[in-house]
């Protein structure tokens, strides 16, 4: 299921750009040298995504220890499920229970290093301000974990994010260098097709649970069963 973490990101990135776009916008780049912007922007992305396959890793060992149990196909319905129900559930009952307030204290943290950062103009700053970005509050982010929780592995988590991540790198890379290019009502009707491709990513993982002995798309069950059990003996 990689290729939906690479898919989810290129289509949010446009999410991307209406949350993370006002830093990019305000990225001390040097716009008087072309390559030397380029190379600034993607130590910016570098920063991201080193941020997010960290956070996989940490996500994939918790969908490790679901897969040795012999969880595998139901977790992946699961995590179908509830990427679905994400999009589904209005948003104000989301509001209603605030995951990030235990954590306030820490993003109030990542957004004073952001501040700080942002007026900075060494190389090295991109490269913070990239990695402190990453630990931003996100619904698209957090959906992309719970399909990281899906892989099963530290590394495979890891993977997962990090192509979820390279796929914002298109469109979040033409902010930096171009700005704010999309127009107000493009933008909107784009935010509004996003949900719609995360409902189809759903149903992928749960397709995928199911066994149906679709290639690629739903691995039979005997398949899956040899899989858990090459696991078990070693």
């Amino acid at each position: 299921m990689f290729y939906t973490a690479f898919i989810l990101g290129l289509l949010g990135s446009f999410h991307c750009i209406g949350m993370c776009g006002p830093i990019a916008f305000a990225l001390p780049v040097d716009r008087k040298s072309k390559p030397k912007m380029v190379f600034q922007t993607m130590l910016y992305h570098f920063g991201r995504l080193l941020t997010y396959s960290l956070i996989g890793v940490i996500f994939g060992l918790v969908g490790k220890g679901l897969y040795l149990a012999g969880f595998q196909q139901r977790l992946s319905i699961l995590i179908g499920v509830l990427m679905i129900l994400m999009v589904l559930v209005p948003i104000h009952i989301f509001n209603k229970y605030n995951f990030s307030k235990p954590i306030y204290k820490g993003i109030s943290y990542v957004r004073s290093k952001l501040g700080y950062y942002l007026k900075k103009r060494t190389n090295s700053t991109f490269l913070y301000i990239g990695f402190f970005n990453g630990f931003l509050p996100c619904g698209l982010v957090y959906m992309a974990l719970v399909g990281s929780i899906a892989t099963s592995g530290a590394l495979e988590g890891a993977l997962y994010m990090f192509l979820f991540g390279l796929g914002t790198v298109p469109m979040m890379s033409a902010a930096v260098l171009a700005g704010n290019f999309l127009k107000g009502t493009i933008r909107a009707k784009i935010q509004k097709a996003i949900p719609v491709f995360v409902v189809i990513i759903g149903l992928l993982f749960i397709l995928r649970g199911l066994g149906l002995g679709i290639p690629y798309v739903s691995p039979s069950d005997n398949k899956l069963q040899i899989s858990n059990n090459a696991e078990a003996c070693e």
